[in-house]
């Protein structure tokens, strides 16, 4: 009896032995750095970059952005992309300001000059900290037109605040560039080595190249885990950037919760069927992550009247530091 009693304390306690062994094991290295994702911006003139501001979250974080002031009646709010900062957007933001257009660029929690990076305390904590920036910085242009701009993770951001019932009445007008869906979206490349202009890279076989890597073991277990309702360990890295070690400013790696955040809800169809605002998609020919073509199927399958716009010969990238993708999303506020 007591050897049956100890062989089924045994096999009763494997799958939380397994459970462990993948949320704490379930890691990988991080991939290789991107260059062709990541030049880009070390390239960007910085010179005239704004200083950074800072609003009061909720939680009485004071999280960071930087303002770009115009005048006119037109207001854009930027938001950047995976591992990414306000930084990023500014050969944007100034091409906007030049127009007329007020422009302001938050560093989303866990990014750029806020930290820790990487991490949020709860799935819908950007959603909520977005709230909170528009409630302080829209007395200043009550009467203007709002339009939220999205570079990739932070399309897909952007698509998720649209689809939001209330959230995304906030906004007269979306623009989304290149915008991340999901990792399951047919518009995701497999790898770099699918676009052609790529093959000549200098940084090894393209087969290789990735911009992010899951950890894919680690997040089966957390998932099992939130099941039963355990979220004590979501704020562990589940995927992995292809970004330099040395920037200050850039996130490596995002949480559970972060990553599920920063995308459009679990139904991004659904999503794209719910936006009630006009809406515009621009992604580049050569994208290195996403294929231009699904990216015009996905959309156009759920609504036609959502334009999406292919620009030749243009890269991930490019839809936030080229002048043919920059003055393509200026246009858009002069129509």
């Amino acid at each position: 009896m007591k050897r049956l009693a100890i062989v089924s304390a045994l096999l009763l306690l494997l799958p939380i032995f397994a459970i462990v062994g993948l949320v704490v094991f379930g890691t990988s290295k991080p991939p290789a750095l991107l260059t062709s994702v990541t030049s880009p911006f070390s390239s960007m003139d910085y010179s005239a970059l704004p200083p950074l501001k800072r609003y009061e979250a909720r939680d009485g974080a004071r999280l960071s952005y930087r303002t770009y002031m115009a005048g006119g009646k037109q207001v854009a709010v930027l938001i950047h992309g995976s591992a990414g900062s306000s930084s990023d957007m500014h050969a944007l933001a100034m091409a906007l300001q030049r127009s007329g257009v007020t422009v302001y660029v938050p560093d989303l929690r866990g990014h750029g000059a806020n930290f820790p990076h990487g991490d949020i305390a709860y799935l819908g904590q950007l959603d909520d900290d977005v709230t909170d920036f528009l409630g302080q910085i829209k007395p200043a242009f009550s009467d203007a037109k709002l339009t939220l701009v999205g570079f990739s993770s932070g399309g897909g951001f952007a698509l998720r605040v649209a689809a939001d019932s209330s959230l995304g009445l906030s906004y007269d007008r979306y623009v989304l560039l290149s915008p991340y869906l999901r990792y399951d979206a047919p518009t995701l490349r497999t790898n770099a080595a699918k676009v052609p202009e790529l093959k000549t890279a200098d940084s090894g076989p393209v087969a290789e190249q990735t911009w992010a890597k899951a950890f894919t073991a680690r997040i089966i277990g957390l998932t099992i885990l939130n099941r039963f309702g355990m979220h004590a360990f979501d704020g562990l890295p589940v995927v992995a950037f292809a970004v330099p070690p040395n920037v200050a400013s850039v996130t490596r790696s995002y949480s559970l919760r972060l990553q599920q955040n920063f995308e459009p809800h679990d139904d991004y169809l659904a999503d794209i069927r719910a936006v009630s605002r006009p809406m515009r998609i621009f992604v580049g020919g050569t994208d290195d992550l996403f294929i231009p073509e699904k990216m015009q199927e996905v959309f156009h399958s759920q609504r036609s009247d959502i334009p999406v716009t292919i620009l030749p010969g243009l890269r991930h990238s490019d839809m936030v530091t080229s002048p043919e993708a920059i003055q393509a999303v200026v246009a858009t506020f002069q129509q």
